[in-house]
This record gives structure tokens, sequence and C-alpha cells, in this order.
């Protein structure tokens, strides 16, 4: 167990209501499922899925949450009908533009990770207006996982720091997991307790591979769209059930033989 861990999960349990994980983190899944099962185009399933972000931001907020980090657009995503992905951005942009005065107005500090060099001039003049104007703010910490996919995430890294060994300016020997993790895009916030995926796929999809190592993860039927407040409590009561021991133990004698 490094350093940084164990310092991030003294960090997340000080002052954190009791049952309630600090940071979670939700792969968004099922938003077209729920408009095929209904008859419904995809968009619809879409906006419905924008309607329940909104739902659960609030009640994050309100059960306590610190970090809520949402998985809204990977770098697969691309490969979606244009038609999709360009509603997808519309819904972005709206997002940012309609609800970005009411998540500052309470207190919301909103982060947007990913890779950002390919992206239109607007969505990324949207998205550094959005972490601008509540960068001060210290209530909920809202992540929007927007072209993010981890293995993308950790080539960046890789390539950064292969840069600095290359100049001089780093040494080799230098780099451990503390140094790679303050380089992710998530740097300053704490890992993931939990991560939930909604619409019963039981995949992780290239979402926080680094830093979701030791978090408990949680596959839910629920279809995004009608994820509500009793879906993300029934999450956080089987999250309490859990018991985290970051590869340790309970009996000494396992300890002594190095059982994981």
């Amino acid at each position: 167990m490094h350093e940084r861990s164990a310092q991030k999960r003294h960090s997340m349990s000080d002052g954190a209501r009791p049952a309630v994980p600090a940071h979670v983190a939700i792969i968004m899944d099922g938003n077209g499922r729920w408009a095929q099962m209904r008859g419904l185009p995809r968009q619809e399933g879409h906006r419905r899925g924008l309607e329940a972000l909104r739902r659960t931001v609030r009640n994050a907020a309100d059960l306590g949450i610190r970090v809520l980090t949402l998985y809204s657009f990977s770098t697969e995503n691309w490969r979606r009908p244009i038609t999709e992905v360009s509603f997808l951005m519309g819904l972005l942009r709206r997002f940012v533009e309609n609800d970005l005065a009411e998540l500052n107005e309470a207190g919301v500090r909103v982060r947007i990770i990913g890779n950002r060099e390919n992206l239109p001039p607007d969505l990324r003049a949207l998205v550094e207006r959005a972490e601008t104007m509540t960068e001060g703010n210290t209530g909920l910490t809202l992540v929007v996982a927007f072209n993010y996919g981890s293995r993308d995430e950790i080539a960046r890294v890789a390539r950064r720091l292969a840069q600095e060994v290359a100049a001089g300016r780093l040494a080799p020997e230098a780099i451990n997991e503390t140094m790679l993790s303050s380089h992710f895009d998530t740097g300053e916030l704490p890992d993931p307790d939990l991560v939930i995926r909604t619409s019963g796929e039981t995949r992780i999809s290239n979402f926080l591979l680094w830093q979701a190592a030791y978090a408990e993860f949680i596959f839910t039927p629920v279809l995004w769209p009608d994820f509500d407040r009793k879906a993300l409590e029934e999450a956080l009561a089987e999250f309490h059930r859990r018991e985290r021991r970051y590869g340790g133990v309970g009996q000494p004698a396992e300890a002594k033989m190095g059982v994981a």
C-alpha cells in the first residue's frame, strides 16, 4: 500500500458521513436501450440521461458525497454514428450553458478530465469556462470525464514523463506511484471509493483503470435514465456492507504468508 493511497484514504474518512464514500464514480450506461425499449429514438434516451445526471448531482451533494465523477463520453465514443455524436456534443453545450450558473450557485466545483487536444475550439472554451467559473467553490466536486479513456490518459502521462527524462529534467528512478498519480487528470483528487455501472453491464470500459485499483464495484441493472435517489442509496448501502482490506487480511497468520 503506497503512501499516497494511505494519505488519500485517511483524508477521505475525515469528516465524511458514516457509510458514505467520499468519491463515487459512475459509468452512465443504458440510454440507448432505455429508448429502444420504449420505441423512442436514441436521442430521447440521451435527453432523459441528462435529466438523470442533473438528479444524481443533486442527490450526491445532499447525501454528503464529496466527489462525483461521471463518465459522459469516452475516446471510443467517436466511433458512433456522426448524428449521435453531434447530438451528444450539443447536449454537453446545453448542459454547460444552461446548468453552469445553477451549479455555481450551489457551490459545485466542476472539473473536466480527458483529452482536450482534438476538441473543437468552442467546446474547449466551454470546458475552460466551466472550470474557471467554479474553481473557488467548496461544495461537491463534479468531475465530468469527457473525451476520456484511461489508456489514453496513461499514454499521455508516459509521454510527458519520457520527455522530461529525455530532456534531463527528471531522473528515471524518481518515477514512482506517487509521481505517476500526480500527473493523471485526477491528480489532485482522491481515488474513487466506489464505481457504479448502470444497465447491467459488468465491465469498466477503459474508465479510471489506475485510480480505481482499490475501489469497490457495483453493477446495477437499472438503466441510466431510471437511476434515481433510491438506486444511489441502494449502491451506498451495498458499499457500506463491503470490507475494504487494501491487500491486507484479517488473520495475522495469513498476513505472514502474503495471502491477498
